[in-house]
């Protein structure tokens, strides 16, 4: 079987991710330091080579890869599976709002219950299967290819479980900063991890761009 490299990066900063306010499926766009994060992704990026470059539909993501997906000469394949994770009624609070709202609703989402949906959004088990769907299809779609997807802080959380054979319930905190590179291969019917949370040659490029 030939071999799939797939690298996942997490969208730029958005204004609402500085105030620690839950964004989920809600369409936030990046602020000016995302925009910049994502000129310096693709300052490093461009040295590399991609056959299909993905993104989740949400402003955020989509904003950070279209640059990508022009230097590669590619189309921008848009896909739900990369969204965001819904949270509900989180949506549009911070975790301090949502505790003095509902504070046995946050004790239930720090818990990590694999079935709590935060009142009608997306629970830990179906994340988890719309991540585990959203891999096959990579997989079998561009095998012996490099693909580059721009996703979401939660589906990378999930992924790394995934990679890791780490539960969905764990108390883990796992890294997945501003377009960071993550990447991951699949071969042989298996998927293995290779680099987790690279962001320091982002950091770099972003020192590098003029003021």
């Amino acid at each position: 079987m030939k071999t799939l490299n797939l690298c996942l990066v997490r969208h730029g900063e958005t204004d609402w991710n500085v105030e620690n306010r839950v964004q989920g499926q809600l369409d936030i766009p990046l602020n000016s330091n995302g925009l910049n994060q994502a000129e310096a992704l693709l300052a490093v990026v461009q040295k590399m080579h991609f056959d299909a470059v993905y993104s989740s539909d949400l402003a955020r993501a989509s904003t950070t890869a279209v640059p990508l997906a022009q230097h590669f000469g590619l189309e921008l394949k848009k896909q739900i599976g990369l969204r965001e994770r819904h949270y509900g009624a989180f949506q549009g609070f911070t975790y301090e709002e949502i505790g003095r709202k509902d504070p046995d609703a946050l004790r239930r989402f720090r818990a990590r219950e694999p079935d709590f949906d935060m009142g009608g959004g997306e629970s830990l088990n179906m994340l988890r299967s719309r991540c585990l769907e959203q891999l096959e299809y990579m997989a079998h779609t561009h095998p012996g290819q490099t693909v580059l997807a721009v996703t979401h802080g939660a589906v990378l959380d999930t992924v790394f479980r995934i990679l890791t054979d780490q539960s969905i319930e764990a108390s883990l905190s796992i890294p997945t900063p501003n377009c960071a590179l993550n990447w991951m291969r699949f071969d042989q019917s298996r998927w293995h991890l290779e680099v987790w949370g690279n962001k320091d040659h982002v950091l770099d490029a972003l020192d590098a761009l003029p003021d």
